[in-house]
């Protein structure tokens, strides 16, 4: 009896991992808009990080990658000004975040072409094709991605984090990390 209880807690817990490491829509939330956004579940900031596959906004449009201003001054964020970072371990055309990273650094995707918000160089936007078939947005070649630890827009709690092999740091207009360390 005891082991049919332990396993039915356990049953939850490896579906909701699951559907968050292999989520096949395309989008961005809870760290994105219209692409894809930390580990939460839509568009809109929130307390917690939206669902990085679910899209922001409905019907195939491009994620949207604006800049905002902030502590670290000026960054790349989604059109909601959730932050944006890239992985030091990627390549240009291939991201190096798969599975557990991708649940922790949720990758921004997009169901369109991306789109250049307000201080976006737009020729700097493409995409590539990840490992699980969605569309991620890149920006001077760097692979974008949310940080499940940022909450609302403005946070940059993933700066300068050591994780998954490689730093994470977020981005400027001009497509180069911030380093403070």
């Amino acid at each position: 009896m005891k082991r049919l209880a332990g396993a039915a807690l356990l049953l939850p817990a490896i579906a909701l991992g699951a559907a968050a490491c292999s989520s096949g829509s395309s989008g961005s939330t809870a760290a994105p808009a219209a692409t894809s956004a930390p580990a939460a579940s839509s568009g809109a900031p929130s307390s917690a990080p939206a669902d990085p596959s679910a899209p922001a906004s409905g019907g195939a449009t491009g994620a949207v990658v604006a800049v905002h201003n902030s502590g670290l001054g000026m960054i790349l964020t989604d059109s909601q000004g959730r932050t944006l970072y890239l992985f030091e371990k990627d390549a240009p055309t291939m991201s190096n975040c798969d599975g557990a990273c991708a649940v922790a650094w949720p990758p921004l995707t997009t169901d369109g072409a991306p789109q250049a918000g307000t201080g976006v160089a737009a020729a700097q936007l493409g995409t590539l094709t990840r490992a699980d078939h969605r569309v991620e947005v890149t920006y001077h070649g760097h692979p974008l991605y949310y940080f499940a630890g940022d909450h609302k827009a403005g946070d940059t709690t993933g700066q300068g984090s050591k994780a998954f092999g490689a730093g994470w740091y977020v981005v400027t207009p001009a497509g180069n990390k911030i380093d403070n360390d």
